[in-house]
């Protein structure tokens, strides 16, 4: 569950920055960590030290099918290893950049950010990961903005026209830029990085790496370090010399599963117990972060984990190892799967060595501590790693147990930045869930963020206002939500319910409806508008204003605080809709409460997520909260929203929401 643990209320600091810019980097990069392995194996089988010529010898002649598809000799020789690297690889990072940077996972930008990747790349005579990881995001980032400019004023019939010759002729000119200017810019980069690494090797310093790299793991700030720099690097020299000690440098598992095994034999209390079942998920799994808690709970540890990671990367280097491919997960099972043959004795006697000196290490820190027991020391610190990575641990339970984090939870609070629109309708569906669960004892409200008290078990935030909610209810599970109409984690609180209550009970019904019944007056014939031409998204907001100030529901204020609402967080719900409305303080600007519904057809574009329908809100207490709970219902059901999107009149869609006839 994308949970955060209580938050410090400061503002975002360096460690934060930089591994917000780690966390993106490796967002480009894993997704397609497949190809890597891909591209690894069809090397250590195809090229000419290979499996199949130097161990089988299969094909160990230069004219051998074997050898024609490995392309030994240069590039021009033809083969599949150096297409793979050259254009593939870097393709698919610009590609998936291009999408992020776009917005939405947007295959538009994803093509454009692929195509001024291919300007770096034929640009310059060495792999281009660096500049696939600038002009991806760039091209989809930059063509959202273009896609901007005329949005809305498109005529009805020529948008696959605008909108193709757009991306061609701005990816067009994004493959000069990167051609041009960019290529010679991120190759004197890579040669200064790379003339960096070669001075470590050179002077026989590379093991002292272990010194940033180490403290880096636990604050999950390596992503930033491995993606951005060991990655890229690593590739180039694995495809001139077949193989790259930077693949090595932060996924080899030795270190971690020294300390693991020097916790099972001399710690203490739960830490002890948890140690051997963390050691599996570490070694086998390759999943790090779990030993990270360990450390975190006597901060000490990381001497030991700095003079293993400096053992074993003076054992690569002693024995000359490397990897053909990044190893990813860490698991001791990817190292080897793309270890040459070659360095298999170096690896293994890293892995040991490695593992021997933080456990020796590690012994001697745990023999002279003092502390009695270990149980709540670990939960500290895995709530504390948690708020380190910015959500919860998959593998956190392991360390602490399910019910470790905290006991049952009676009261959840879904917040908002106004405690009106969509911190209404996410309780409502929220509410619904839990309750046909059967946990009816379990409250499920909504209010403004500025209205919160730290009484809370659960609260529930839309992703870019959770750091404020944190502030306001530091002891409670925080849980962050980007779509509020079909989020899996109103599912998954339903599963931590399970584990902290315990079996639920019978199933209580939603009687929302029937507490708060809905005015026939909320929303009016007037108010409803359908078929509008796609226009802005600021263009929607001011339409939606104005019917409301139409109604006489509100006045011109409250119409500007709809903006600075949208400023501050979007109002986008999921499953086209978007709910305009103020902010907490232009209540005073609210005549009485009411709704307003414009239709889009050709949908508008909402901070690059598509909305076809714009529901403005303006509420005085609580008598809109009827009708905003069959608005979430509605928009939960892909049936109701059909209906919504054949409507052909007013009374339509009235009908649909409820107004007429009240559910």
């Amino acid at each position: 569950m994308a949970t955060t643990t209580p938050a410090t209320g400061k503002n975002p600091s360096a460690r934060l920055k930089v591994q917000a810019f780690g966390t993106f980097l490796s967002n480009m990069v894993m997704p397609n960590i497949g190809a890597f392995i891909a591209w690894g194996l069809i090397t250590a089988m195809f090229i000419e030290v290979g499996w199949l010529p130097r161990y089988l010898g299969i094909g160990d002649s230069p004219d051998s099918w074997v050898a024609k598809f490995g392309g030994w000799g240069d590039f021009d020789g033809g083969g599949i290893v150096g297409p793979m690297i050259v254009f593939l690889l870097p393709l698919l990072i610009g590609y998936t950049g291009g999408k992020m940077g776009y917005g939405n996972d947007a295959v538009r930008g994803g093509v454009v950010g692929a195509i001024a990747t291919m300007g770096v790349i034929v640009g310059t005579d060495i792999p281009m990961f660096m500049g696939a990881m600038i002009m991806g995001p760039l091209g989809g980032w930059s063509m959202r903005k273009v896609d901007s400019i005329w949005d809305g004023k498109i005529e009805p019939g020529f948008e696959m026209l605008v909108n193709n010759f757009a991306a061609g002729i701005w990816g067009m000119v994004l493959t000069i830029v990167g051609f041009v200017v960019m290529s010679p810019v991120v190759t004197w980069i890579s040669d200064r990085l790379g003339e960096g690494v070669n001075f470590l090797v050179n002077n026989s310093l590379l093991p002292f790496t272990s010194i940033i790299i180490e403290p880096a793991k636990v604050l999950f700030l390596n992503n930033a370090l491995n993606h951005g720099v060991l990655t890229p690097l690593g590739t180039t020299e694995a495809s001139e010399t077949g193989k790259s000690i930077l693949f090595l440098l932060e996924a080899n598992p030795a270190a971690g599963a020294g300390l693991l095994l020097a916790i099972a034999v001399f710690g203490k209390g739960a830490a002890k117990a948890s140690a051997p079942g963390a050691l599996l998920i570490h070694f086998v799994g390759g999943i790090h972060e779990i030993y990270f808690p360990y450390v975190l709970m006597k901060p000490k540890l990381i001497l030991a984990m700095i003079a293993g990671g400096f053992t074993q990367i003076l054992v690569n280097v002693i024995f000359d190892s490397g990897l053909r491919a990044p190893a990813a997960p860490g698991s001791v099972l990817a190292v080897y799967a793309q270890t040459p043959g070659g360095s298999i004795v170096g690896v293994t006697l890293s892995i040991i060595a490695g593992a021997a000196a933080t456990f020796v290490v590690a012994a001697i820190l745990l023999k002279f501590d003092k502390s009695e027991d270990a149980g709540d020391e670990l939960v500290e610190a895995t709530a504390r790693m948690e708020a380190l990575k910015g959500k919860s641990s998959s593998v956190a339970s392991v360390l602490t147990g399910a019910t470790a984090t905290g006991g049952p939870i009676r009261s959840i609070v879904f917040a908002c930045d106004a405690g009106m629109g969509s911190s209404a309708m996410g309780a409502s569906l929220l509410r619904k869930k839990v309750q046909a669960a059967g946990y009816g004892d379990v409250t499920v409200v909504n209010k403004a963020i500025a209205n919160l008290s730290d009484t809370f078990d659960l609260v529930v935030t839309h992703q870019d206002l959770t750091p404020r909610a944190q502030q306001k209810t530091p002891s409670a599970v925080h849980v962050s939500v980007d779509n509020f109409m079909a989020s899996p984690r109103y599912d998954e609180i339903v599963e931590l319910l399970a584990q902290r209550n315990g079996a639920s009970g019978a199933v209580v019904t939603d009687d929302l409806a029937g507490r708060h019944a809905a005015p026939d007056t909320l929303l009016d014939p007037e108010s409803v508008q359908l078929d509008v031409i796609s226009e802005s998204r600021d263009q929607a907001i001011d339409r939606a204003g104005r019917l409301l100030m139409a109604a006489g529901a509100v006045d011109d204020s409250y119409v500007a605080s709809m903006h600075d609402r949208e400023a501050t967080v979007s109002t986008y719900m999921g499953n086209l809709l978007a709910l305009p409305h103020g902010t907490n303080e232009a209540k005073a600007g609210v005549r009485r409460s009411a709704i307003a519904f414009v239709r889009y057809p050709q949908g508008v574009d909402w901070n690059g997520k598509q909305v076809k329908f714009v529901v403005g809100v303006a509420a005085q207490g609580d008598d809109h909260l009827a009708l905003l709970s069959r608005i979430a219902q509605v928009f939960s059901d892909e049936s109701q929203v059909a209906r919504l999107e054949e409507a052909r009149t007013t009374s339509d869609v009235m009908h649909v929401l409820g107004a007429v006839q009240p559910a």
